[in-house]
């Protein structure tokens, strides 16, 4: 992607499709002069800005759609340009023929991601900022939707800055021990420089620590559905979804390969696995599936474990042993089709079952909503015991990465200290230090990053 910063582009801001109302946005130094060229109302470039504008979009004369035109003045708008946003009907062929007819008078098409990028290189946003547009605008709950806004609001980007600030502070007077190394004097107090890099450590920290969380609100937390065939799996998953997602059958290995589905528990997105039984099988299919229900268990955060709450309780304790689950995931164990023994009987398997396994074991009927209340306050207890009403939270594999990156350069600086490492070396940890923590806010930045970054985003945005 090349960076034209003085020409000017357009791109529908609205999804494609058909709709009550769509929006084109122009951005750019002849922005207000293309759409006054097109735009048969007030004259745009005499209007204050911040006001909106009724008329005609033209083009030859020919009147392509009845619109409104709100008009923003650089700097005091998103890109800190010349802008305008044309509110046309949701029409694909007057979006289309508005869009043509802005570029045949001047404008390009910008490429995705191209508005926020600019906003970013005109100093409105940062570059963590700009990456919180693209998280709330795919944003699929209201968790996710607060770390976004949070995240563009800058609380995360000031905090680091605060922090490369102070350690540039002393990476200048590291520097200028180096100018004068035959003098052999010290400008960098060593005992305070430790202490900056304790501190710094302490704020790293829990940013990388929430990132798991963070990352899991980002993309929904992973439940797999495990158990046995013909358990009731699919049936659950259909039953918490309130739709036929699943094939349901009687006949045993039926979900031959997982199937996924997503659902907004209190705020946050679940991903909700229906995996194939786990068996031995010498069907070949049956086995492949199999194998990535192995993998769906080993990736999710929450395990339901499913069986028949008439088994034996040595035959349904010896079918959850043979799984092999992660030590950090929430496990619940589910006792399907209560509706078939006595409830006294389904009380003393219930206790059996958690008392070996000292987890928490609920009996069921997966076909009928009303049992499935404890199994859904579950998942809001596992809310609450990972929530973190304060401090900020990351949800960017390249934030998190670039925050372990700094302390392994931090921590290279302390260890270079307590050996009594030559100081042109420590001047390179902290050297990296600050390029990693440059390059989350955008201080440090190269074309191929931001290409990567802004490739990502949608066209209007």
């Amino acid at each position: 992607m090349k960076h034209y910063l003085t020409d000017t582009i357009v791109a529908p801001a609205t999804p494609q499709g058909q709709s009550a109302i769509a929006v084109i946005r122009l951005s750019g130094n002849d922005a207000i002069a293309i759409t006054d060229t097109i735009f048969k109302g007030p004259k745009l470039k005499a209007q204050p800005s911040h006001t909106i504008h009724y008329g005609w979009i033209i083009d030859e004369g020919r009147e392509i759609d009845e619109v409104m035109v709100s008009l923003f003045k650089g700097p005091k708008s998103f890109t800190t340009e010349d802008s305008t946003e044309i509110s046309c009907h949701g029409s694909p062929q007057i979006v289309n023929d508005i869009l043509n007819t802005a570029i045949k008078h001047g404008a390009r098409m910008a490429n995705p991601g191209e508005f926020t990028l600019r906003a970013f290189l005109n100093g409105r946003l940062d570059l963590s900022q700009a990456e919180a547009v693209a998280d709330l605008i795919h944003s699929t709950s209201a968790q996710s939707s607060a770390i976004a806004l949070k995240q563009l609001k800058g609380k995360f980007s000031s905090i680091l800055k605060e922090l490369r600030q102070e350690l540039v502070d002393f990476a200048a007077l590291i520097e200028l021990e180096l100018d004068f190394s035959e003098e052999d004097v010290e400008f960098a107090h060593r005992g305070k420089l430790k202490e900056l890099i304790h501190k710094i450590n302490n704020i790293i920290r829990p940013l990388i620590d929430s990132f798991k969380w963070g990352n899991s609100i980002k993309e929904g937390i992973p439940v797999a559905i495990i158990g046995p065939p013909n358990a009731g799996k699919s049936t659950l998953l259909n039953t918490i979804l309130k739709e036929e997602k699943a094939l349901v059958s009687d006949i045993a290995g039926t979900t031959r390969d997982f199937i996924e589905d997503t659902l907004v528990v209190d705020g946050i997105l679940f991903r909700f696995i229906d995996t194939a039984g786990i068996r031995d099988t010498k069907d070949t299919l049956e086995g492949l599936g199999i194998e990535r229900s192995k993998q769906k268990l080993r990736e999710a955060d929450v395990i339901f474990y499913l069986n028949d709450i008439y088994r034996n309780e040595d035959e349904i304790w010896a079918d959850f042993n043979q799984l092999e689950f992660q030590p950090e995931q929430k496990i619940l164990i589910l006792l399907n089709k209560a509706d078939t023994i006595q409830k006294a009987q389904a009380d003393e398997k219930i206790s059996l079952i958690a008392t070996k396994s000292q987890l928490t074991t609920l009996a069921i009927t997966a076909k009928l909503e009303q049992t499935l209340k404890p199994v859904f306050d579950f998942l809001r207890q596992y809310i609450n015991d990972h929530h973190q009403a304060e401090g900020t939270i990351i949800s960017n594999v390249r934030h998190a990465e670039a925050l372990q990156n700094t302390m392994k350069a931090l921590n290279k600086v302390l260890a270079g200290m307590d050996s009594a490492m030559p100081t042109d070396l420590i001047a390179m940890d902290i050297k990296e230090a600050l390029n990693n923590l440059g390059t989350i806010t955008g201080e440090i930045s190269t074309d191929d990053l931001l290409d990567s970054i802004f490739s990502r985003f949608c066209i209007g945005k």
